[in-house]
């Protein structure tokens, strides 16, 4: 029997020694689990604070396995967070329904509110205006299109396969859903495979930045429309009403930016003399929490006002500093606040998902639906490129993912009320975000698969546009006479 090298010698010494050491991690991890579980299930001496406190550590550490996970399997870790929710808040099939009080809890709903505020101010800090004059009309164009087809493919499913007593928003919302791009997730594929420098990834990840910007303005019309039939003052579509709302959400990032300008800029002249090194990201983030209800008191959604915040406070910072010192890139401080709030949100909206729906064959049917009509929508968007030498292909499939963005808009959608009904019913709600993963799930073989069988314009030797993905883009020293921003949480 030949003997064992004296590694190997050593490992099998350790390795007794390293597995009863696990199990006994496992055991104490899953024992003190039940006790929080427990604790928070039939605690009649705890109060909120405690109740919060308990429930938070479980929702952060289930995030946190869930997106290592799914990082292990080469996905996205927010599919990770957000399956961990869906099993946490369907646990009362197998008869454990200790987690059934968290889908009503208040504190954990301003919880995942704070997140997506958040996740959209850094959207706002991670796009850039001049960026979008840079990516080149092509990116315009299929930024447009893919909002557009989707919208009018979504109404369309929407209204044949739902009830015939649903309402008109409904079936808008459901299209303005499937207008959604989340292009962090194909970012990071381009990178798995070498295609970052690529014509066609310029043209996808520019069109990322016009894509945000009409996602809000698209969820600020169809709000403002819900908004209305709730009021009474209208049973259909309003030309004048539509064109109000838009003038209204056109008018509030336009000043957003002047304010920015007026505002911002004198302000960072002061803070620049400051000691501490935590007033910059302080101020930030308080601008963003004013913006946002800023929004809210006129009637658009909190996360529009958030991106603007994002939007204008980059801008003003980068103005007044020219290149973004360390001290003064508010995307780097902003990201260990993000990391504890943002999967708050993904766990949130998996809790709100009822499996027992997924037992009614419609709702499997439409889920499906769904599912093909966002992928399909989307393959519109190759019609937006006008160069002739790139991979049309390439570029729509890359614009399926919906990721966080579809999350965002189904959340506002469960949580808007029409004569005191959510827009989206508990189905509606779990066939949207079924569709959101299923999209996710389908861009990484199918974007492998066209970039290999459709080939593309020869690679650029100059530095992309975008160069390296995190949730969302990232600004590149080489493009802008900007300072690189940090890395935001994969996608």
């Amino acid at each position: 029997m030949p003997s064992l090298s004296p590694s190997r010698r050593a490992a099998s010494r350790l390795s007794g020694p390293l597995l009863s050491g696990r199990l006994v991690a496992f055991s104490a991890t899953g024992a003190l689990g039940w006790w929080l579980v427990t604790a928070i299930k039939g605690g009649e001496h705890n109060d909120d604070s405690t109740v919060f406190l308990l429930a938070f550590s479980i929702i952060l550490v289930a995030a946190k396995v869930g997106g290592e996970i799914f990082e292990r399997l080469n996905q996205p870790p927010v599919l990770g967070e957000l399956v961990c929710g869906i099993v946490l808040g369907n646990l009362g099939v197998a008869g454990i329904d200790v987690f059934e009080v968290l889908k009503e809890a208040p504190f954990l709903a301003i919880a995942a509110e704070v997140g997506v505020i958040l996740l959209l101010f850094e959207v706002g800090l991670e796009s850039d205006l001049d960026e979008l004059l840079a990516a080149g009309p092509s990116a315009i164009v299929v930024a447009s299109v893919g909002v557009a087809a989707p919208i009018a493919l979504g109404f369309c499913a929407s209204w044949f396969f739902m009830p015939e007593d649903a309402a008109w928003y409904v079936h808008l919302f459901v299209g303005a859903t499937l207008s959604a791009t989340s292009v962090g997730i194909t970012a990071r594929v381009l990178q798995d495979l070498g295609k970052m420098r690529s014509p066609e990834s310029r043209v996808i990840l520019g069109a990322a930045v016009v894509d945000d910007i009409l996602g809000l303005i698209v969820l600020a019309v169809v709000l403002g429309l819900v908004h209305s039939a709730d009021a009474g003052s209208g049973t259909g579509f309003s030309f004048l009403g539509i064109l109000l709302i838009l003038v209204k959400a056109v008018g509030f990032l336009a000043g957003s930016i002047l304010m920015g300008r007026t505002v911002l800029v004198p302000l960072i002249a002061i803070i620049q003399n400051a000691k501490s090194k935590s007033i910059p990201v302080v101020m930030a983030v308080a601008y963003c929490f004013v913006m946002s209800a800023l929004a809210e008191m006129v009637g658009l959604a909190d996360i529009v006002g958030a991106f603007a915040a994002g939007l204008v406070v980059d801008r003003a910072i980068a103005r007044h500093f020219g290149e973004q010192s360390p001290k003064y890139r508010i995307s780097d401080s902003i990201r260990p606040i993000s990391a504890v709030f943002v999967p708050v949100f993904f766990v949130y909206m998996g809790l709100q998902v009822d499996l027992h729906s997924f037992a009614l064959a419609e709702v499997l049917v439409f889920a499906a639906v769904l599912a093909a009509v966002a992928i399909a929508s989307k393959q519109v968007c190759a019609l937006g490129v006008l160069e002739k030498d790139l991979n049309r292909w390439a570029i729509a499939v890359g614009m399926i993912p919906r990721g966080e963005v579809g999350l965002i808009f189904a959340r506002v959608g469960s949580t808007v009320m029409v004569a005191g009904v959510p827009v989206f019913s508990v189905e509606t709600f779990s066939s949207v975000v079924a569709m959101v993963m299923l999209t996710t799930l389908a861009t990484p073989p199918l974007l492998k698969a066209v970039f290999v069988n459709g080939g593309g314009a020869p690679e650029s030797r100059q530095a992309p546009l975008f160069p390296e993905p995190g949730r969302h883009r990232r600004k590149p020293a080489a493009a802008t006479p900007r300072g690189p921003h940090s890395e935001s949480r994969d996608c």
